[in-house]
């Protein structure tokens, strides 16, 4: 039979929504799918940092007609040049084009600002981006240290601005369902919720030397605040992740994700106290920092939280290389980017033999069908139009707790010892942890202020 092209556009859009890979969708599928709306209507919006999730977020963004993009930032020229051609494909015509973020933000034209770049610059960006009267979409974690964190949270919660975090779980419903299911009480008592990232496509990152900065890249603006060091291939486009002036490995990479559905599912925040133990014991000699192999347990008062993550490994729990799984007295629900099933315990009598009947009724997988990111960036710019922060999915607050736990993680990897958190004085009670609890800014830029 044949097919139009309209049913290829409808099927191919479906697909890509389906596997969640907004950062893999065609943009020549994306010029076919936006049609033109009154300039009344536009929403103009400024990308800062435009080589990998942020370019995703402004993808899936430019799936909605009324967005425009009318500005770009980033620190490299050959990055610039490729997502220049990469919208033109869109049939979007060239934007401007800005190297200093603060120069974007000068920008009138702009409505919405969506911040991509490394962890080191969140706090700096959506700070300077709200003086600027700007709604910004900040990817997560929402800092690289806890007390920028919390002065995020304050800025924008004395903010009329809609700031979207982007842990884009938040808006998947296959998510929200086994949510649901966890919050029903049919699986007992839960005593321990596990999250978890083993990701057996990462290599060691090799030892390289110092090298010259590339042609077109503004180094001292990538740097900003961080510890003044040269150019190395290693610390720059994506393995900044594994360094700790820039970001804190997989502990806020994925954790930030995955821990946020254990804090959702259990109703958690601030845990009591937290210990980590793990290490280089993949890589041990390769140039990355943060650790490969990590295990680290939150305490509350009646459940614990379970963070796992191993490089080089994707056989995790429950043979998935990530998940969320909320273990109770009943069964136990597992949880992925793909779907969630249920999987019931056995009952024991008194002698420990195996009775007929589980606890309760097993759930097959349930697949996921939707694109969060899509679904994300809709729910932010529906609250952006309709002026109503109570809409958003993934306010400042859902950002701050699950980086909160991410960096306690981290402290405890790093200083060895068991943690406990003073909420009031907003401090570890161990002196050798708090060096880690502040930024620390360097090369002229200011920490903001509260």
């Amino acid at each position: 039979m044949h097919k139009t092209r309209r049913h290829f556009i409808k099927k191919s859009a479906a697909g890509a929504l389906a596997g969640g890979l907004s950062f893999l969708f065609p943009m020549e599928l994306l010029a076919a799918m936006r049609q033109r709306v009154s300039p009344n209507d536009r929403i103009q919006v400024g990308l800062i940092g435009c080589n990998g999730m942020g370019f995703s977020d402004l993808s899936s963004m430019l799936k909605i007609n009324e967005i425009d993009v009318v500005a770009l930032c980033d620190i490299d020229d050959s990055v610039l040049a490729k997502r220049t051609a990469d919208l033109q494909k869109a049939g979007i015509k060239p934007p401007k084009k800005y190297k200093d973020y603060r120069k974007l933000l000068e920008d009138q034209d702009i409505d919405v600002v969506i911040i991509g770049t490394p962890d080191h610059w969140h706090c700096l960006q959506l700070t300077d981006a709200l003086e600027a009267g700007k709604d910004v979409y900040c990817e997560k974690p929402i800092a690289n240290s806890i007390e920028e964190s919390m002065i995020m949270r304050q800025r924008v919660q004395a903010s009329d601005k809609m700031v979207q975090i982007g842990q884009w779980q938040r808006s998947q419903p296959h998510f929200r369902e086994a949510i649901d299911y966890v919050r029903s009480g049919k699986l007992g008592n839960i005593r321990l919720a596990k999250a978890w990232a083993y990701q057996g496509w990462m290599n060691p990152i090799p030892v390289l030397p110092d090298a010259p900065v590339p042609t077109g890249v503004d180094y001292d603006m990538w740097l900003g605040p961080a510890v003044q060091r040269p150019f190395n291939p290693n610390r720059f486009h994506f393995n900044f992740r594994w360094f700790w002036d820039y970001a804190g490995g997989l502990m806020t990479d994925w954790g930030v994700h995955l821990l946020d559905y254990a804090l959702y599912g259990m109703n958690a925040g601030t845990p009591k106290s937290v210990m980590a133990m793990g290490g280089k014991f993949a890589y041990p000699d390769d140039a990355s920092e943060t650790p490969d192999s990590l295990q680290t347990v939150f305490e509350y008062d009646d459940f614990s939280i379970l963070w796992e993550h191993a490089t080089g490994i994707d056989n995790g729990n429950y043979g998935r290389d990530h998940g969320i799984s909320f273990i109770g007295n009943n069964g136990t629900l597992v949880l992925d980017r793909n779907g969630w099933e249920v999987i019931p315990e056995v009952g024991h009598d008194s002698w420990n033999k195996l009775k007929d009947q589980p606890k309760l009724d097993r759930v097959p997988i349930q697949k996921s069908t939707a694109s969060g990111l899509d679904l994300h960036t809709e729910n932010f710019i529906n609250a952006v139009k309709n002026r109503d922060a109570s809409q958003l999915n993934a306010p400042i607050q859902v950002g701050y707790d699950a980086a909160l736990i991410s960096h306690f993680g981290n402290v405890a990897y790093r200083t060895g010892d068991r943690l406990y958190w003073d909420s009031e004085k907003q401090r570890f009670t161990e002196d050798s942890a708090n060096k880690f609890v502040n930024a620390h800014y360097n090369n002229g830029w200011k920490l903001p202020s509260v």
